[in-house]
């Protein structure tokens, strides 16, 4: 993410820096960050997983690419994830009809400067949606998928690593972590 930024952009203001530019631009709180480009491995990934997805899930849910907005209204974040799924007809946000306020699934691929971000501060936003069951963390540097997910007792965190299946109860689905990472050359560290 990007630290250049001035402070306290109404909303309207960010709707329409996004219309101006066609630049992904995150916001929160009333700042705006820009969002970082991906490397090719990046956007393989991201690729391979919608792709995945939206065969695992077709007639059950919705996949979204990063083009999707989604919009936490409790820590007041609109963001791009690297994915989406909702399951269900897709809520949209009073101040935003472009930005999702009810996704099930979320992913994110990580990059060298988004990897932090990915698994601390924009984690914890994403928590606050009702509806999300799950948020996948795909490594850029290693055959690796966190799978954070909401369980009984809050939330729970597990790593699945190549030669071993990530599973979710909601929405049901399996995966080997190798067929997401077949034949994407990994970023270097």
């Amino acid at each position: 993410m990007s630290t250049a930024r001035r402070l306290h952009h109404s909303y309207q203001e960010y709707l329409d820096l996004l219309q101006q530019n066609g630049t992904k631009l995150e916001y929160c709180d009333g700042e705006i960050f820009a969002m970082a480009g991906g490397t090719l491995a990046h956007a393989e990934l991201g690729g391979a997983m919608l792709s995945w997805l939206r065969n695992a899930l077709l007639g059950r849910c919705k996949v979204f690419s990063s083009d999707a907005k989604v919009r936490i209204e409790a820590t007041d974040l609109s963001t791009f994830p690297d994915g989406s799924v909702v399951c269900g007809e897709p809520q949209t946000s009073a101040v935003d009809k472009n930005a999702i306020t009810n996704p099930s699934v979320l992913f994110e691929v990580t990059s060298r400067s988004t990897e932090d971000y990915d698994r601390g501060e924009k984690l914890s936003h994403y928590k606050q949606l009702s509806s999300l069951q799950a948020v996948l963390v795909l490594s850029h540097r290693r055959p690796q998928i966190t799978v954070v997910s909401r369980g009984d007792g809050g939330w729970e965190v597990r790593e699945f690593r190549a030669g071993e299946a990530l599973t979710l109860s909601r929405p049901e689905l399996t995966v080997a972590v190798d067929e997401i990472y077949r034949g994407v050359a990994l970023d270097p560290e």
